[in-house]
C-alpha cells in the first residue's frame, strides 16, 4: 500500500467517525509492531493537511522484557516530527515472575493501558489513538460469538471519563495485509515483542479461523466487517450518522 492510500482510507475513518476534532492532543501507543508504527506514519501524515489542527505524541511503554530497542523508532520519530516518550516499567516481572500468571495477557493490557495513560495525562493529551485496524475489528466479533455468545466487538471511540480520555482508533477500515504491505515498502522499524506469550493466545486463534474461513470463502472477512458496520452496535454510529 502506498502512503496516499494510507493517509486516504485513515482520513476515511477519521471522518465518517468524528475522531479528530480542533485542538486535540493524540498520544499514539507505539508497541513497536508493524499497525502502531503504520499509525505513527498515518496520524503524522493527516497531521499536515487536516483541517481540524492537533497535536501528536508517540509514546512506548517499555514491558521490561529486556532486548528491546527503540533507538530506530526514536529515529522515526524525529524523521516525521513527532515526540517520543519511552516509559519504562517492570510489568514484565510482576506478571511472569512475582505473580506467575497462567493466563497473563488480561493483566498485561490492563497494566500497560494504565501506563500509557498516565503519561498521556502528564503529556496533557486529551486522546489516545489505537492501532487496531479491520482485521482485528471482525477476530474481536468472532472471539465474542465463540467465546460470549454474543454479537459485538469494540468501537471507532470510547471516552473513559475516569480518565478523561477518549480513545480513537483510525487504522479501522485498513486491512492487516495492506498494513504488511506499507511496513515493507517503507521499511518501518519493527521492534518484535519479547513476551513469551506472543503468539499464542485466543487472539491468534481468532486470526488464523478468520484466515481459514477468507480462503474458503473469498470476501467473507469483508462481508464481516460490512454486518458489523450494518448491526448498529453501542458505540458504532448508524451508518446515516457515519456519512454526515
Amino acid at each position: 500500500m502506498k502512503y496516499q492510500q494510507l493517509l486516504s482510507i485513515t482520513r476515511k475513518a477519521v471522518d465518517e467517525f468524528h475522531l479528530i476534532e480542533k485542538g486535540d492532543k493524540i498520544a499514539v501507543g507505539i508497541s513497536g509492531g508493524k499497525d502502531s508504527l503504520t499509525l505513527l506514519y498515518a496520524l503524522a501524515g493527516l497531521r499536515r493537511f487536516y483541517p481540524n489542527p492537533f497535536e501528536l505524541e508517540a509514546i512506548t511503554v517499555d514491558m521490561g522484557f529486556g532486548d528491546f530497542h527503540t533507538d530506530k523508532i526514536q529515529q522515526l520519530c524525529d524523521k516525521l516530527e513527532v515526540p517520543y516518550t519511552v516509559v519504562p516499567t517492570e510489568i514484565s516481572k510482576i506478571i511472569f515472575q512475582d505473580r506467575k500468571e497462567s493466563n497473563p495477557c488480561s493483566l498485561c493490557a490492563k497494566m500497560r493501558k494504565g501506563a500509557l495513560n498516565e503519561v498521556a495525562k502528564k503529556l496533557n493529551c486529551n486522546k489516545i489513538a489505537y492501532a487496531h485496524h479491520k482485521d482485528d475489528v471482525v477476530e474481536t466479533m468472532l472471539l465474542s460469538l465463540i467465546f460470549e455468545g454474543r454479537f459485538h466487538t469494540f468501537s471507532p471511540m470510547t471516552y473513559w471519563d475516569r480518565m478523561d480520555l477518549t480513545l480513537i482508533r483510525p487504522l479501522l477500515y485498513v486491512d492487516e495485509a495492506d498494513i504488511i504491505g506499507f511496513k515493507n515498502k517503507y521499511d518501518l522499524p519493527v521492534e518484535k515483542s519479547a513476551c513469551p506469550a506472543d503468539g499464542n493466545t485466543k487472539r491468534e486463534y481468532a486470526k488464523d479461523l478468520l484466515r481459514t474461513l477468507n480462503l474458503e470463502n473469498p470476501g467473507v472477512k469483508q462481508r464481516m466487517f460490512t454486518a458489523i458496520l450494518n448491526a448498529d452496535l453501542k458505540g458504532w454510529p448508524t451508518r446515516y450518522s457515519r456519512k454526515s
